[in-house]
């Protein structure tokens, strides 16, 4: 483990203080998951960069990776479409915005359409 120091510390500036220590930011923990009650999250289609293809976004998600990942299975699940979860928003695959908002809705969240 401490012949791989070396690779935390690139990018780092040289310094000629004999007794000098690197120190390496703390990581933060992940917020904890909202309950479905508190979640605002809006389903929203989108165009932009994508060929012209239509891509649904489920926006607002406050939580874990784990558990928006897992939102986003079952989402894809229910409506048998591919689709991707990552930065806080899901991205499912064609124009399924009141499909997605009556299963959200059903599962206990508070969703609303966007545009």
């Amino acid at each position: 483990m401490a012949q791989q120091d070396w690779k935390n510390r690139l990018g780092v500036v040289y310094s000629t203080n004999p007794d000098y220590q690197y120190q390496t930011a703390a990581e933060e923990p992940e917020a904890d998951t909202l309950p479905p009650q508190k979640q605002r999250l809006t389903v929203r289609i989108d165009r932009r960069q994508r060929a012209g293809k239509q891509v649904t976004l489920v926006e607002g998600f406050v939580g874990r990776a784990d558990d928006l990942a897992a939102l986003a299975k079952t989402l894809k699940t229910k409506c048998g479409v591919g689709g991707t979860a990552k930065d806080g928003e899901i991205t499912i695959q064609g124009d399924l915005r009141d499909k997605l908002v009556t299963l959200l809705t059903g599962m206990g969240y508070n969703a609303k359409r966007g545009n």
